[in-house]
């Protein structure tokens, strides 16, 4: 993984490029200000502040330029990153506008490169930083190593990145962080997370289904839990995928990596929390003793399910981790409990690739995660847990069937499912998250992508970390 430390540094006045932040309505009062050979290279270079555009400013002297940037309106954080890419390897200082601020971290996040699969890596320019803001240093690069770490484990294929794999990670992160890692293996299951056990069982013999969970702070702080849909690859099960739908599905584990890189950023900042971390981790596979349609599997909650769909196993699994996260722990619930998964394609048709649906029970924890992902640069779009499409999940024979009917609002039912699962009186915040950019854009390459990430680590920093 790239390190992104050396990247931002502190700002010591080190000899150092000068970069400006241009937008379109200062362009042309920054403009007059420029000696003549500035403003032809300007003019040649047709650089009219657009975002994402990036010109070279000559000097006097052969070797003497600086550059300029055109950055948006109203500031977000990629406004560095198109810079971070185009521009000459070497160290670059602010001009007079001030601290690069949120951009700080598209600056690092476009010189991170997945390269694991190349067998010559190009070797990357190192563009340098600097920051008199030197108290934000450390969070920015954790963040964006948290960022990375998202997108190297869902740009990572399947054949490389199972059940095995989401367990070490977690063990590296529990040792890492003097954390304690429990995985619940294989036939392990059957006593407590049946479904886990039923949806994973087909790709048993190669790759066990389990149950990760990860432990740590101090038990007298307020109990949270993160969860992360772990499918590592989903054939759809018996009700197949098309070859169509199957290429992206190296993915369907990001939200186990969002679960993975949010427990770090908590850990690494010790946050005063007492956190759980559960990665239920499967295959979706086929095989003689894969889950059939039809089925009816006892869930740890002991509500039984029908299976109306086996490519609906997503939300099968997260509902034993749901379950268990919702038990009390010496007679204390946990005041929040947070799910990401990559669980509906009706979401997508609903918001497209950039928005995770937020669902949740609690109208403050909801308004606190979509001021957090607005604030800087993460939206979320809420959408609601409508009561009457519970009838949408009635099933004939059985408590609840997890595919429902009708092909209607599909994450609306999916969410509604998980709720039968989340204990009374547990906040409890459900992100559908795609983990996946379709299109390049400046620091943010086609594949893997934190989506939700770093909305809900401001909002848990913003509840729960002390004053100053």
């Amino acid at each position: 993984m790239t390190d992104f430390a050396p990247l931002l540094i502190a700002d010591r006045r080190q000899l150092a490029t000068i970069l400006y932040k241009v937008t379109k309505s200062g362009f042309d009062a920054w403009l007059k200000d420029l000696p003549q050979r500035a403003r032809t290279a300007v003019s040649v270079a047709r650089f009219k502040g657009e975002p994402g555009s990036v010109v070279i400013l000559p000097g006097d002297k052969v070797d003497e330029w600086n550059a300029a940037a055109g950055v948006s309106e109203e500031g977000n954080p990629w406004d560095l990153a198109a810079a971070a890419q185009k521009l000459p390897e070497g160290m670059y200082r602010l001009a007079a506008q001030g601290e690069p601020g949120e951009a700080a971290l598209g600056w690092l996040l476009a010189q991170h490169r997945f390269d694991t699969y190349r067998s010559a890596p190009k070797p990357e320019a190192a563009r340098i930083l600097l920051t008199t803001d030197i108290a934000s240093i450390d969070e920015t690069v954790r963040l964006a190593h948290a960022v990375a770490m998202v997108r190297d484990m869902v740009d990572t294929p399947s054949a490389d990145m199972g059940p095995a794999e989401l367990q070490g990670a977690a063990q590296a992160l529990a040792t890492a962080n003097r954390a304690t890692c429990r995985i619940t293996r294989g036939d392990a299951l059957l006593a407590g997370f049946p479904m886990i056990h039923a949806v994973g069982r087909a790709a048993a013999r190669h790759r066990e289904p389990r149950l990760i969970e990860l432990e740590w702070g101090d038990p007298s702080h307020p109990r949270i839990a993160l969860i992360g849909k772990g499918v590592c690859f989903d054939s759809g099960g018996l009700d197949i995928k098309p070859s169509s739908g199957m290429l992206l599905m190296k993915k369907d584990m990001g939200g186990a990596a969002h679960a993975l890189a949010l427990a770090r950023l908590v850990m690494e900042s010790h946050l005063p929390v007492r956190l759980h971390m559960l990665v239920p981790a499967v295959e979706n596979a086929i095989s003689a003793d894969a889950f059939r349609p039809g089925d009816i599997l006892k869930s740890r909650k002991g509500l039984h399910v029908e299976i109306g769909n086996t490519d609906a196993e997503g939300r099968l699994i997260l509902a034993d981790a749901i379950t268990l996260a919702c038990e009390s722990e010496k007679a204390k619930l946990p005041e929040l409990v947070i799910d990401f998964a990559t669980l509906t394609g009706a979401a997508r048709v609903a918001l497209g690739p950039d928005l995770p649906a937020l669902f949740t029970n609690d109208d403050a924890l909801a308004d606190a995660l979509l001021a957090a992902g607005g604030s800087i640069g993460d939206p979320l779009w809420r959408l609601p847990l409508w009561a009457p499409y519970s009838d949408m999940l009635k099933s004939d024979v059985a408590d609840v069937n997890n595919a429902g009917s009708g092909g209607f609002a599909g994450s609306i039912t999916a969410a509604l499912f998980l709720e039968r699962f989340v204990a009374s009186g547990v906040a409890w915040a459900h992100l559908d998250t795609f983990a996946w950019n379709p299109a390049a854009k400046a620091g943010r390459p086609k594949g893997g992508e934190a989506l939700g990430l770093r909305a809900a680590w401001t909002m848990l920093k913003r509840r729960f970390a002390p004053p100053g």
